[in-house]
């Protein structure tokens, strides 16, 4: 058995379809609330155990005066192949977050390509929703938070409302490249990316797949644009991935959205907040998240 795939650290993919995953450190699952130090309370809950679909939970420890907290459904990102809400880096970024903007937030573990490729992510997602909410996610968690709000806003049974997305170093392609994808420093960090899209998309098909490449998905009308929430993109100045999201907000105001906004956090890369969670440019992002909650 040979490995036909393989992201060093990360994952291993083997020519008889099974797949090896590398788990950084992490907080075990609980079914039972459990109280951080750091102010915040969590919980891990089963969205559908058929697929299995589950989800952390944080709230604020003080809640102060408030009788309801604003509902904030995050996705984590890792290409579509890795990735856990369980991981230690997500697990402080959340709870801390939760706190700083008074917020419940739902984090969703969603079923990983390539055993379960796209759209199976999206559909995983989309299940998780519930009242009057914003979405968020990071790198292919954001990816996800732009599906999932064309999906509920195209459903009025699940009346669901989302208020406003907070897209985190948005992860998306296509297969013209970009300026900075042509230069020569980028031949490493292209070839891992392809390796995730070839490992996600559903085969057969290319990065200008709707799910990748978000200038493809032709069937959004622009009554429907015109109705999309407010959106706010987050990108990192040493990011490789800043194009795509620079570019993404602004196919969101040619398309008529109504808020867009683009934020960058300079000398930053990417995925940052996971990585230095307690760093003072998360600080700063968490604040900036805050800030849009407040506004919404």
């Amino acid at each position: 058995m040979s490995i036909v795939a393989e992201a060093p650290g990360f994952f291993q993919l083997f020519s008889d379809g099974s797949v090896k995953r590398f788990y950084p450190e992490s907080v075990p699952h609980s079914s039972e609330e459990s109280l951080s130090p750091n102010g915040f309370k969590f919980k891990d809950v089963t969205i559908d155990p058929s697929k299995p679909v589950t989800a952390r939970i944080f709230i604020p420890a003080d809640q102060g005066s408030k009788l309801k907290l604003p509902v904030l459904v995050y996705f984590h990102g890792g290409g579509f192949c890795i990735g856990s809400t369980t991981w230690l880096g997500y697990h402080h970024f959340l709870g801390d977050f939760c706190v700083k903007s008074q917020s419940i937030i739902v984090s969703v573990d969603y079923r990983l390509a390539p055993e379960n490729r796209l759209p199976i992510a999206y559909e995983d997602c989309y299940s998780s929703l519930e009242w009057l909410i914003f979405l968020s996610g990071d790198s292919a968690g954001a990816n996800i938070t732009h599906q999932v709000a064309i999906r509920a806003s195209r459903n009025k049974d699940r009346h669901v409302s989302v208020k406003g997305l907070l897209m985190i170093h948005p992860y998306f392609g296509s297969e013209k490249r970009t300026a900075k994808e042509n230069c020569d420093d980028a031949v490493e960090d292209v070839k891992m990316n392809d390796l995730f899209w070839g490992l996600s998309i559903p085969e057969g098909l290319t990065r200008d797949y709707y799910g990748c490449n978000f200038e493809k998905q032709l069937d959004v009308s622009a009554a429907e644009w015109s109705a999309f929430p407010a959106v706010t993109v987050y990108v990192a100045g040493l990011d490789f991935l800043k194009e795509r999201g620079v570019m993404y907000g602004e196919f969101l105001a040619k398309k008529g959205v109504k808020e867009v906004a683009i934020v960058e956090a300079e000398n930053q890369p990417h995925i940052y907040h996971v990585f230095q969670p307690e760093s003072d440019a998360t600080r700063l992002l968490q604040s900036q998240m805050s800030k849009f909650i407040e506004s919404h």
